[in-house]
């Protein structure tokens, strides 16, 4: 544990506030007893002074030194004092004959027929609850004070008592404090284990060992942490292969134009060529090479400048319809040359959509052309139609379909499907993550579905508004 940080700081405020929480019950006990025996001691000093009071009082009364004894048999002291506050006559502790205690202001109050309570510590330490009450006797038909009757109770049996019963709390406090101590090491150390857990599998994802996984399974807090955890570490391990693929295809990509170009440019400059036709037939593979490189260095700086926030579009109200034309009649040709039937069903009347219109087909475009690239027979369908909240565009094929197991990562960067066939049909893993980001910066939603072997839908979806709502 002194090597767990996290463990010892979590354990020090444990004890904390363990301490804080029993020195208040503590101090709360305490007073809680004190209270109750000087309540107690208080209130049978004051029974035993109004029994001697009326003792003295009666017509039969007892002589004083009768009740000087029963004030012995009771265990406190009785003084008997007069007007001017001397004593006549006490029982009890010779420490008390010195009648500190007695003041004439005292005095006063008692001969004026009331009763004072005070506490009062001798010389020696030792302390003393009194009581004092006025003896009233009948002369001449009037009730007259006669004396003042002091009876003092030592608060030693009490001060013991209560001293045991520190002692008891003293010593319980301590057997709880152990105990809570041995606790709070257990929750502390099972609290911060998987916190240490989640700092070692950080530490390995951070220097590149992303196969790392967390093996904790709770439903708290900290469970749902080493999900997440679990969750970058699989998001970065993906991201990670595929950057990989994708930089080597990227470097297939440009070595095969770039090859291409270098030699055919040679075989031009250096005249190898043996009639013009021929030397034609060379410049055209040098344009169509310089037209795909073109397209991947239009693709990467396209993705960078999503990933940058730099996009720009141009917003206003579209006929989907004039723009899907205008991008089936560029991929026509290419479907056809493949042997591929390519059909549509526009609904001409539905709504206009508010967004851009280049780029709107620059996306459908990207999606006709993966239905091509990855459709060896069968056909291609694309629908316009609208229901009562979207107007929708469906991109169907018969191609070799997306795997279930990678559908959900077929919009991410650099991902391309059917990696395997990747060079047969080309493609740098961006148009589809180009795709969604430009449906998404216009307020619309793409997804897809696709079974293995049978073929792939896109689908894009854009919320039916009024004209004037975004203008």
């Amino acid at each position: 544990m002194l090597k767990n940080k996290v463990g010892m700081k979590l354990g020090f405020v444990i004890i904390a506030v363990f301490i804080v929480v029993l020195s208040i019950l503590g101090a709360t006990i305490d007073r809680m007893f004190s209270n109750f025996y000087t309540r107690e001691m208080s209130t049978e000093v004051d029974e035993l002074t109004t029994h001697f009071a009326m003792m003295a009082q009666t017509p039969d009364a007892p002589t004083e030194q009768m009740l000087l004894k029963f004030a012995d048999f009771s265990n406190v002291s009785i003084f008997y004092v007069n007007k001017d506050g001397k004593v006549q006559d006490y029982s009890g502790e010779e420490e008390l004959a010195d009648a500190l205690f007695i003041h004439q202001g005292d005095i006063k109050t008692i001969f004026s027929g009331r009763t004072i309570r005070l506490k009062y510590e001798a010389a020696s330490g030792n302390r003393y609850f009194v009581t004092a009450k006025p003896i009233v006797k009948e002369l001449a038909g009037e009730s007259q004070v006669m004396s003042a009757l002091y009876v003092l109770s030592s608060s030693k049996h009490m001060d013991e008592s209560i001293a045991a019963m520190r002692r008891l709390l003293v010593l319980s406090g301590i057997g709880a404090f152990l105990l809570a101590l041995g606790i709070t090491w257990i929750v502390a150390h099972l609290l911060s284990r998987p916190l240490l857990q989640m700092q070692q599998a950080t530490r390995k994802i951070a220097v590149g060992e992303l196969e790392t996984r967390l093996d904790i399974s709770r439903d708290d807090e900290i469970g749902s942490l080493a999900a997440a955890i679990n969750n970058l570490a699989e998001e970065l391990q993906n991201y990670r292969d595929t950057r990989q693929e994708f930089f080597a295809n990227i470097s297939h990509e440009l070595r095969t134009p770039i090859t291409y170009l270098e030699g055919y440019s040679k075989v031009i400059k250096e005249r190898l060529y043996s009639t013009e036709e021929e030397r034609d037939q060379y410049l055209d593979v040098l344009h169509q090479e310089a037209k795909r490189l073109q397209h991947l260095v239009d693709d990467l700086f396209e993705l960078s400048k999503m990933e940058e926030g730099k996009i720009s579009l141009s917003l206003e109200w579209i006929d989907l319809s004039e723009v899907i034309d205008n991008a089936v009649h560029k991929v026509q040709l290419k479907a056809s040359d493949k042997g591929l039937a390519f059909s549509t069903c526009l609904n001409r009347s539905t709504a206009w959509v508010y967004g851009d219109g280049l780029r709107m087909e620059q996306v459908i475009l990207n999606l006709l052309e993966n239905s091509i690239r990855y459709t060896e027979q069968g056909e291609i369908s694309l629908t316009l139609d609208q229901t009562d909240h979207y107007v929708f565009v469906t991109v169907k094929d018969t191609g070799i379909g997306i795997a279930a197991d990678e559908l959900p990562y077929v919009f991410e960067r650099f991902y391309r499907v059917e990696k395997s066939r990747s060079r047969q049909h080309g493609g740098t893993g961006l148009g589809l993550s180009i795709a969604k980001k430009l449906v998404e910066l216009q307020g619309g939603e793409i997804e897809v579905n696709s079974r293995l072997g049978e073929g792939t839908t896109f689908e894009i979806r854009f919320k039916l508004e009024e004209q004037g709502e975004s203008a």
